[in-house]
């Protein structure tokens, strides 16, 4: 269980995400990890306007989950006040492996470090037959 700053961080950031879209710039936070259970990355994002791919974009690495990581969760935070960010649209999930196809492993294969997401989609997490 979460304790002190990092719980505080997490609750704001899922409270924003709950709000929903109320006005650009939106930050975006994608969780990756190499099952679905432990969160060992994350990417954020800004999108300025409707339409808009994100830029600037942020990653964060843990060995640990980057979901209790409180100097993370803070980094985030300063991330999103520094880009003026008004909403925050967050999966409810983690959504694939942490590795990069095509920088960390050659495109058009599955990542040979994360065997949990073998024949899995990366968005649902179903297996894919």
């Amino acid at each position: 269980m979460l304790r002190g700053k990092a719980e505080r961080l997490r609750k704001a950031l899922n409270k924003k995400a709950q709000r929903g879209i109320r006005g650009y710039p939106v930050g975006t936070i994608a969780f990756y990890g190499p099952d679905d259970k432990t969160a060992t990355k994350v990417v954020v994002g800004v999108v300025p306007s409707e339409g808009a791919e994100p830029d600037p974009m942020k990653k964060w690495f843990s060995e640990g989950d980057v979901r209790n990581n409180e100097e993370i969760l803070s980094g985030i935070k300063d991330f999103f006040l520094e880009h003026d960010v008004h909403s925050v649209a967050m999966a409810d999930r983690i959504i694939g492996c942490p590795y990069e196809e095509g920088i960390d492993y050659p495109e058009g294969e599955e990542c040979p470090l994360c065997p949990f997401w073998k024949g899995r989609d990366r968005w649902t997490g179903e297996r894919v037959h």
